[in-house]
């Protein structure tokens, strides 16, 4: 076995003694919970009675007598978005799949699941993060009735997968599985598809050529096929141990992806406590496990959005992380993929060159992972390096490729498209916020220019539409956090900078709200924290300031004397009233203002769990290494 690399050995060690109160108690609540539940002996018989009434015939015989473990289906599925809507027919395969190997399986509840491409630049986006916390609270509903003995998790997208795992959490004791429903087939090319909204910004397209791009690209069934939230979701379950292995990018609709919905079915029963084999998802969402999630997301220049997710991820595990965290790693875990929009291909073109399994191997010989962590496989990381392939009609697993089967899309660890995992920490008089550079050409890492500042993304609209915008600037952002307006991406301003970058200008955003889990090729600044709303620095930048932007170093710096800055007021916010009504705003009134800072997950459930130390008012940086 290959020794686990220093930088791996060191975060891991940090994280596991910074969260030992946290862990201890939550391993302690789930470790407790696992006797006195699900005993359904425990319901009284009214409330037993309840539970199986909507069932029929052996199902029902079954769980009156209580002799066979039953599995609580969550899904995420409904017919608006594409990678939700194959999930119409699973909950069919799971319970046949149960029924032959002597289990019941009962559609515990739905959880919404909104879509980050329909609402980008409406009044719904401001929405979307909060969602995921709407997720994970319905996902303990479903899971609440105290009717399981496991759980089988279908969700694919953007906030639909962390709610999903994060309301699971709190039944740590429940083995859990997560049923992923695969990519469309590919379409119009992602890079084909960014040129022509390029050109529409510009007015050389109009709305017709815009609409049938987009119809090409996002044609069908399945998640869309660039590597943003939804497949780094995927991606992340896969590594983390909660896929069966394989099944993340096996298209809907197919044989293979039905066999492996039957397979998750059965093997979720095998990790049931009436099985002999218990593996309670609590166990196996631990410190390492968490670990090796951000080495995959650095090594496949993953979403952003998961700087956000992964904390809140670990948090409702006990687990404490931060920032520091993912830019230690990143210096250690070479670039291995090139998905869109860090190069050309698509999750398909990635599948096809060997996917997860040649990206699983490459990363355990590099010593860039934990192998002797707990799976839903069993024990250890090396089931994850096999493949999944229909062999005379059965689903078996044989090893994976040890060679790309195309190096412009995948390589292996000897040969990365470049020595590091592109994501860096920023800091500096500005604040703290993050930077994917993995698809910023090194030329554009660096900018130093005035600021131009908006409280708004359709205000950055509106000057770019009257060609204000044409001149060199950093585009200053502010009042986007979770607390001003619900953290909304600001996608509608990728396209616009993209068009100034290429006509020669030296541009940039640095913004306290989020870009899409596809950041692209203009620098961005995110996340920054704190964020305005909260007195941050940000709202003490003025039109014309110098702004530094230093990606490769990490320097986030405005060029003003420390006194004068010091001095200079935080402006409040225009239109603040305007981001609290309308489109259902006003129901998430609570959740704006419970929410945590950017670094600690934006998450509304803080302080849970907390850690020794953590101040009470919620630092931007809760710890120092």
């Amino acid at each position: 076995m290959v020794s686990p690399h220093r930088t791996l050995t060191e975060v891991t060690r940090r994280i596991v003694e910074r969260s030992r109160p946290t862990r201890q108690a939550y391993l302690a609540r789930i470790d407790a919970a696992q006797g006195r539940f699900p005993a359904r002996g425990a319901l009284s018989c009214a409330n037993l009675a309840h539970g199986f009434a909507g069932l029929e015939g052996t199902e029902k015989i079954a769980i009156k007598a209580m002799r066979e473990p039953n599995i609580g289906i969550v899904s995420s599925y409904n017919e608006m978005l594409s990678a939700h809507a194959p999930y119409k027919d699973f909950p069919d395969i799971i319970k046949r799949a149960a029924r032959e190997s002597g289990g019941i399986a009962q559609f515990a509840g739905g959880v919404p699941a909104m879509c980050d491409g329909i609402t980008q630049g409406n009044a719904g986006m401001e929405l979307s993060l909060f969602s995921r916390e709407v997720i994970a609270m319905s996902t303990a509903v479903a899971l609440t009735h105290n009717m399981f003995d496991a759980a089988l998790c279908l969700g694919v997208c953007d906030k639909i997968v962390p709610g999903l795992l994060i309301g699971a959490l709190q039944f740590g004791h429940l083995p859990t599985i997560f049923v992923p429903a695969g990519p469309m087939t590919s379409g119009l090319s992602n890079d084909e598809k960014a040129k022509i909204r390029q050109q529409f910004a510009t007015g050389q397209v109009g709305r017709d050529a815009l609409l049938e791009a987009e119809s090409a690209a996002y044609h069908g069934h399945g998640t869309c096929t660039f590597y943003g939230t939804a497949n780094s979701n995927q991606m992340l379950m896969e590594v983390m141990g909660l896929h069966l292995p394989g099944s993340a990018f096996v298209h809907p609709h197919t044989p293979l992806r039905d066999a492996l919905t039957a397979a998750a079915a059965r093997r979720v029963l095998d990790l049931t406590v009436e099985r002999g084999a218990y593996t309670p998802i609590g166990h196996v969402v631990d410190e390492k496990a968490i670990v090796n999630g951000i080495v995959a997301l650095l090594a496949t220049g993953g979403s952003t959005n998961h700087t956000l997710h992964l904390v809140a991820i670990a948090r409702a595990a006990g687990i404490v992380i931060d920032w520091d965290d993912f830019d230690a790693l990143s210096q250690a875990v070479p670039l291995l993929a090139k998905i869109y929009p860090n190069g050309k291909a698509d999750v398909n073109h990635y599948h096809a060159a060997g996917g997860m399994a040649f990206l699983m191997r490459n990363l355990l010989e590099g010593g860039l992972l934990h192998e002797d962590v707990t799976t839903v496989m069993g024990k250890g990381l090396s089931r994850y390096t096999e493949e999944p392939r229909l062999v005379d009609g059965q689903l078996a697993w044989v090893p994976g490729p040890d060679q790309s089967g195309d190096t412009k899309v995948l390589r292996p660890i000897g040969e990365p498209f470049q020595p590091d995992g592109g994501l860096r920490l920023m800091q500096g008089k500005l604040g703290r916020g993050v930077i994917k550079i993995s698809a910023v050409a090194p030329e554009h890492r660096a900018v130093r220019a005035p600021a131009i500042v908006f409280d708004s993304q359709e205000a950055v609209q509106a000057a770019f539409d009257k060609g204000e915008l044409k001149r060199d600037f950093v585009a200053v952002v502010r009042f986007q956090g979770a607390r001003a307006n619900g953290m909304p991406e600001l996608h509608r301003l990728t396209p616009l900078l993209g068009v100034l970058q290429d006509q020669g200008f030296h541009v940039a955003l640095v913004t306290d709200g989020r870009m899409s889990g596809a950041s692209g090729k203009v620098p961005a600044v995110i996340h920054v924290s704190p964020e305005a709303l909260l007195a941050g620095p940000l709202g003490k930048v003025r039109d014309g300031d110098t702004i530094v932007i230093d990606a490769e170093r990490g320097i986030l710096d405005v060029e003003i004397e420390d006194a004068q800055w010091n001095a200079r007021a935080v402006e409040a916010p225009k239109h603040q009233a305007e981001n609290e009504v309308g489109f259902g705003r006003e129901l998430f009134g609570v959740f704006r203002a419970a929410a945590a800072p950017a670094e600690m997950g934006a998450s509304v459930f803080g302080p849970l769990p907390t850690f020794v130390g953590e101040p009470a008012e919620h630092s931007i940086h809760a710890t120092k290494h």
